[in-house]
């Protein structure tokens, strides 16, 4: 009977073994850090996304507003309030920003607070598109805030974790901000309109 030939295991030192695990850990340790260093990369992309989207829905509510306000559609004293919120809304600094923007829904809120109000300018000839215009302007306003801040609440938690803090995986990246403001809309307004 022949034996099969084994071949001869060759046993690394106990030093080399070690020295391989250590560089297996490291590569994965690597590779979880650039992995939640992209993660938050795309958040902060996200986050700048989103705040371009908010920021251009309350620029378009603004001017819809301003353009009706100026339509001589409202009465002078509805047309003088909704001139002045959306105006300084479309003006304020950065830091004014929130409340610029709260106060303009404090205004729509009480010119089209009843529906009898929004009626009376549908009568107008153009204001039916005026008002669809403005309702439409209104209603994605809370939607563009709500994805923003979603996109905040993300980036917020992934920065609170130990290892992007310890690691400093954020870079030089400010700190997201929410936006918060009023933005509930005119009970007029926020009905999509039928058919």
């Amino acid at each position: 009977m022949l034996r099969a030939a084994h071949a001869p295991t060759v046993a690394l030192p106990p030093v080399i073994e070690t020295l391989i695990w250590i560089a297996v850990a490291l590569v994965a340790i690597g590779m979880y850090l650039s992995w939640t260093a992209g993660r938050l990369d795309r958040l902060h992309t996200r986050i700048d996304a989103a705040r371009a989207a908010l920021d251009a829905q309350l620029l378009r509510r603004a001017s819809v507003t301003q353009e009706l306000a100026t339509s001589g559609v409202l009465d002078p004293a509805a047309s003088i309030v909704l001139y002045e919120a959306a105006h300084a809304a479309r003006q304020a600094e950065e830091e004014q920003r929130e409340v610029a923007e709260s106060e303009l829904s404090a205004a729509l809120r009480a010119v089209f607070g009843e529906t009898a109000q929004v009626e009376a300018v549908k009568e107008i000839p153009g204001g039916q598109e005026a008002a669809l215009e403005l309702a439409a302007a209104v209603r994605r306003v809370p939607m563009a805030r709500r994805f923003h801040n979603d996109a905040v609440r993300a980036a917020r938690a992934l920065r609170r974790h130990r290892t992007v803090r310890w690691f400093r995986l954020a870079g030089h990246a400010p700190f997201p901000l929410a936006f918060e403001m009023d933005d509930e809309p005119p009970v007029a307004l926020a009905d999509r309109p039928a058919g």
